[in-house]
């Protein structure tokens, strides 16, 4: 697995820049994560190991995440057996030589909500929490040079691996890492996201701390997270649940979220979309058969959730390290 991960192409891009050394550590702290592991890692990972050797002919990762080349039906019926054991997908979708992944989410759907507030063109990303690594792929598509994602799930990084498997050479790294295991004062990325993770952070302005630490200075962060209506002492923090999830601690208005921005430094902050999640948006489907957004709202009433709190309604935020 450390061979598909190829960190030393990693350290080759990270020479001479202020993140070198913690690319040299990073054997030794992705060995040891493995150790560890996890029950069903073999499994996935023996479905990365069955997919079929395919040539990606036709690359598009600017407009979607469509690979194409010659596949016969053979061959298409091994790869959809292969994906479908790295069931279930969350973020996509991935059409890959006539497999059309159907995720839980249209992530495409948020990325054109994102995309056209940024320039991505020549940049070092890095991209916390970033799944199966689906915007990943899409960060390249827009011109970055280099994206590292994070995120501790391991079913996440073999979804993640198998697209790298068909683009070997490019410049995307998934490192099966919590944003607390990077070191501190990073100082090295030109751009961060933290896409839907921020509501799932008991401490939410350390977290954007944590974030500005791994930001060179004038660097840019890219925030998406669950908002509520209202000013900025207005703060939504559930009971228990929220849409069925356990572990969600802060929804904050825009302007609150503006608000812990400016307390944690950035610059330049501004709001560029805010969405109300939809059913189309977020469904079960054949690639993720688990409940979803239909199941955790009111039934009667879209605009709630099962328990009685306002819809999912998500904002993207931009702001700059100074």
């Amino acid at each position: 697995m450390m061979r598909r991960m190829d960190l030393d192409a990693l350290q080759a891009e990270l020479a001479g820049t202020p993140l070198q050394d913690w690319s040299a550590d990073l054997p030794a702290q992705i060995d040891a994560k493995l150790a560890i592991g996890h029950g069903d890692l073999q499994r996935w990972y023996a479905a990365v190991e069955a997919l079929p050797p395919l040539n990606a002919e036709q690359i598009d990762l600017q407009e979607d995440f469509r690979l194409d080349g010659p596949c016969d039906e053979t061959t298409r019926a091994a790869l959809d057996s292969a994906l479908r054991g790295l069931i279930p997908w969350r973020k996509g979708p991935f059409h890959t030589f006539g497999v059309h992944v159907d995720t839980e989410w249209r992530s495409d759907w948020k990325w054109q909500r994102v995309a056209p507030h940024l320039d991505l063109r020549g940049r070092r990303v890095l991209d916390v929490g970033c799944g199966n690594g689906y915007y990943m792929w899409r960060m390249l598509g827009a011109g970055a040079r280099s994206v590292v994602g994070i995120d501790p799930n391991w079913l996440f990084l073999c979804q993640f691996l198998a697209m790298k498997n068909y683009l070997p050479d490019m410049p995307a790294w998934h490192l099966p890492l919590g944003i607390e295991e990077l070191p501190p004062k990073l100082l090295g990325f030109d751009t961060v996201f933290s896409m839907g993770v921020l509501y799932h952070r008991r401490s939410p302005v350390d977290h954007l701390l944590e974030l500005k630490d791994c930001l060179r200075k004038g660097g840019e962060l890219v925030l998406e997270t669950l908002v509520v209506e209202g000013d900025a002492q207005q703060v939504l923090v559930p009971e228990d649940r929220y849409a069925q999830m356990r572990n969600v601690w802060f929804l904050p208005s825009v302007p609150a979220l503006e608000l812990w921005l400016r307390r944690a430094g950035f610059l330049d902050v501004r709001c560029v979309d805010v969405s109300v999640t939809s059913v189309e948006e977020q469904r079960s489907t054949e690639w993720m058969r688990y409940q979803s957004l239909p199941e955790f709202l009111d039934p009667l009433d879209h605009r709630r959730t099962v328990e009685g709190l306002p819809a999912p309604r998500r904002a993207v935020m931009v702001a700059r390290k100074p």
